[in-house]
């Protein structure tokens, strides 16, 4: 069925093939030295490149007509008509003039697809963008680490501390690859929606870094990126062979175990393009028994407006997440439980192209296939039994065990003193049929096979001042998610001993599918030099189908359900331009998403799910309608100085919060009628000589906006901060070109406190005998530092060191009873429940790797 989808996409799609020539540009500055520098070709394709500082790129185009831009900062940009031959070579040497304040045109997608391209001052919005060249400055890990260092209100929570499994937040919304977070951010690869059916879930460690080309953040509810674009919307295409010619590798090594290797190969012939990428990591982790494995693999080829491009990630990651802060206090390398591992395996194929019939009617379009495995082992703490007898065994329970063959067990006097890791009542309990009250510790085993297939496609007609949009999306999803519940004990190193006895209410098997459709319009026009006014539109339609392979007669406690959504959301903005430096913009814009099957099926206060989540028969959520007013100002001013200051005011319907339960790693989604995101946003960027520099700052007050009380008693009143959203952020960089072969870069990330998830009220106050800890997240600042020296024109040695200072902080928090006591033994008490104790994430320590880079 999918190949023959593919087919008839590249049937329609793509039916032009034309033979190609070799061009060649080089770029100087009036000295005659090479430099960098930006340029694209348009014409019978398309091509955005980047120059490095050989000055020199080259690529194989189809013969026609083209256009070429080279642009820089601080210089006039150069444009030159140019006719490719079929088979032959074309050389241009390019000289740029210095320009006191020189005028930079950026062109932006305006919706996942190629051919919707808008210049910025066109764009109602503070989009960013960056491309390959930014993220290999940043020194960043992958493409999460390095929104977190360099784009404007991003932040991240090591929920998980892993680098490959943040929450990615963006205006108080979030792309998380953690099941339990409500996603507000669509995420899209060369027009792929990378939101999982199954949850809505981005997992990060699925997208190579050395794969991508560029990235566009759209503030925001954007209606052309499609659902879950409540806050905000990334765009990622991927490299190829033409603007990425050329052999590379690079090899690191340093603290935490890391080791990793890549390599790159791309280049073009007789029409036909190539990219090829590979990567592969292993590091044992910064904290007890967090070792992982990352290995990713990238593969496009190209002919004439047509790509085919497929992707294959092979992962294991461990994360071992939050720590009561006691126990941090004592060790900050200290662990919780034991093991928490994800299993990620995914191919995915993507057939995408665009062909334009003349100069004013282009179409787009792609249909893909992916294929998601995962697999989860989360060990935790089991707080039924803490309030039960799990250290003498009764007199039954000895019974038992003598029957049992069991014969080292105490006979009198066991207690928290002398057995700090207790495990008899619960051998003994296995054998009687009822471990819940004994057995402290609980091992989830879970399983997802998803798969996502679809097709999209879009035609742009430009008439004049006039640009027009339309186009139409379908895909559907379906998922298997199985979970296992096994009992067991905690043992001195945090890990579990599993027994044979399985929580059978905790059992969950569900199939579910989400066939998606939509149709989407936007509207460009221009009055004079100094206007814009765009309006779109998209109507989605999303149904939810789940089965529930173990109690499928529908009613209570089965998770059987039929649901559908459907909504038309608009937008529409205003630009004005009274000089080409500088832009004035307002815009209004509304986006939806709808409940996914996760949500469906833990959104009862009375029965908490964990996570991965055991689910039951609930009550239905709503989906949710996101609001955005936005307006705002950017210009560029001499030097290469570009700024940006934008005011942006969200409303959420109807939104969809997962609320904590007593146990960590448990609770429960449940709409909540108004939530609000408002703030300000800032940014400058400039290129001066030898530096380049970069700062953002963001106020964001992120509340809820109506009075209720949840269902574990906390009151919520109007205006009160939701958890895990600092109120203010920032970031700043400098890159120093210090001579022509030593690069430096420097950095810092900051964030003020934050309400930890449970205190939703705001109001927790530690009492010192049932509970303890802050509930707040504390604010941080982290700096990092790189270097890297060109040992010739080929080989490039370099040193990053992250966290220079070494200082101890924490992304996030959460409150929930704990089973321990601050040192470190398990704390159970047939009086008392356990206390509530403040968890944190915490963040690395100073951290350094050298790396050893290859470029021909």
């Amino acid at each position: 069925m999918y190949p023959d989808i593919v087919l008839r996409a590249a049937a329609f799609l793509f039916p032009f093939i034309l033979l190609a020539g070799t061009i060649r540009i080089e770029v100087k500055d009036p000295s005659g030295a090479a430099i960098e520098a930006s340029g694209k070709l348009t014409g019978p394709v398309s091509v955005s490149f980047q120059i490095d500082t050989s000055g020199v790129y080259t690529a194989s185009l189809p013969e026609g007509k083209y256009r070429l831009e080279i642009e820089r900062q601080g210089f006039l940009t150069q444009v030159l008509d140019l006719e490719m031959p079929s088979d032959g070579t074309i050389a241009r040497v390019i000289t740029l003039a210095l320009r006191a304040n020189a005028y930079r045109v950026d062109v932006i997608a305006a919706t996942p697809l190629p051919g919707s391209d808008l210049a910025l001052n066109q764009i109602p919005s503070p989009v960013q963008i960056a491309s390959q060249a930014d993220l290999e400055k940043s020194a960043a890990l992958d493409l999460a680490d390095f929104m977190n260092r360099r784009l404007n209100g991003v932040q991240i929570n090591e929920m998980q501390s892993n680098p490959f499994q943040p929450d990615v937040n963006y205006r108080g919304y979030t792309a998380s690859p953690l099941l339990g977070t409500p996603e507000g951010i669509s995420v899209y690869v060369d027009g792929v929606r990378q939101n999982q059916p199954f949850g809505d879930v981005v997992s990060w460690d699925l997208i190579p870094r050395n794969a991508i080309e560029t990235v566009e953040l759209m503030p925001g509810s954007d209606p052309l990126f499609g659902l879950n674009t409540l806050g905000g919307a990334l765009s990622v295409q991927t490299r190829s062979g033409l603007t990425s010619p050329g052999l590379a590798a690079r090899a690191i090594y340093g603290s935490s175990g890391r080791k990793g290797i890549e390599a790159e190969y791309g280049g073009a012939k007789k029409g036909i393009d190539y990219f090829f990428a590979a990567n592969a990591l292993h590091e044992s982790g910064w904290r007890f028994d967090s070792p992982s494995d990352v290995r990713q693999a990238f593969v496009r080829l190209g002919w004439r407006g047509l790509a085919f491009t497929t992707t294959y990630a092979y992962n294991t990651l461990s994360g071992n997440g939050l720590q009561d802060y006691r126990l941090l206090a004592r060790n900050d390398s200290s662990v919780y439980t034991i093991p928490d591992t994800t299993g990620n395996r995914s191919p995915s194929f993507n057939l995408t192209g665009s062909h334009a019939f003349n100069s004013t009617l282009t179409l787009s379009g792609n249909a893909w296939f992916r294929n998601i495995r995962t697999e989860g082992v989360n060990g935790n703490a089991n707080t039924n039994a803490l309030m039960g007898n799990i250290y003498q065994p009764t007199a039954a329970e000895q019974a038992a065990l003598l029957a049992g063959g069991y014969a080292a067990f105490p006979l009198a006097g066991a207690g928290p003193g002398n057995t700090p890791f207790p495990k008899w009542p619960c051998l003994a309990e296995v054998l009687l049929g009822s471990p819940d009250s004994s057995c402290d510790a609980i091992t989830i085993y879970s399983k997802e096979v998803q798969n996502d297939y679809g097709v999209s496609g879009q035609i742009v007609k430009r008439s004049g001042a006039n640009r027009f949009l339309a186009g139409a999306a379908f895909d559907r999803g379906s998922v298997g998610f199985n979970q296992n519940t096994q009992y067991g004990y905690l043992n001195p190193d945090r890990s579990i001993t599993g027994v044979a006895a399985f929580d059978e209410a905790a059992r969950v098997a569900l199939h579910g599918s989400t066939p998606n459709g939509s149709l989407f319009a936007s509207d460009t026009l221009t009055l004079g030099s100094q206007w814009s006014v765009t309006l779109s539109g998209r109507f989605n339609r999303t149904t939810i189908d789940n089965a529930d392979r173990i109690n499928p007669i529908a009613g209570p406690g089965s998770l059987d359900g039929n649901y559908a959504f459907q909504r038309f959301n608009p937008s529409a903005g205003v630009t004005y331009n009274p000089s080409k430096f500088l832009t004035a913009f307002v815009n209004f814009a509304q986006s939806s998403r709808a409940p996914t099957s996760i949500e469906l099926g833990c959104a009862d206060p009375a029965n908490p799910c964990s996570l991965p989540n055991a689910m039951a028969s609930d009550p239905p959520l709503k989906q949710v309608v996101a609001s955005t007013w936005e307006a705002g100002v950017r210009g560029s001013l001499e030097h290469g100085i570009r700024w940006t200051l934008d005011g942006f005011r969200a409303i959420n319907h109807d939104d969809i919060l997962f609320l904590a339960s007593a146990q960590l790693g448990t609770g429960y989604f449940q709409n909540f009628g108004k939530t609000e995101r408002e703030g300000l946003q800032a940014s400058v960027d400039a290129h001066l000589g030898r530096f380049t520099v970069g700062t953002d700052y963001t106020f964001l007050n992120a509340t809820y906006q109506v009075a209720t009380v949840l269902a574990d008693g906390v009151a919520i009143r109007p205006g009160d901060r939701i958890p895990l959203i600092p109120k203010q952020s920032g970031k700043a960089y400098v890159d120093v070109q210090a001579t022509r072969k030593l690069l430096l870069n420097a950095g810092f990330v900051a964030n003020s406190s934050s309400f930890a998830r449970g205190n939703e009220g705001n109001a927790y106050q530690p009492d010192g005998v049932t509970s303890f800890g802050p509930g707040v997240t504390p604010g941080y600042a982290v700096f990092n530092a790189q270097a890297h020296y060109d040992l010739t024109s080929r080989w490039q040695l370099g040193i990053e060191a992250d966290n220079l200072f070494n200082r101890n902080y924490y992304t996030a928090a959460q409150l929930a009873a704990t089973a321990f006591t601050p040192q470190g033994t398990v704390l159970a008490n047939p009086n008392a429940p356990p206390p509530n104790v403040t968890f944190f994430s915490p963040g690395a320590p100073r951290r350094a790797w050298v790396e050893l880079r290859f470029k021909w």
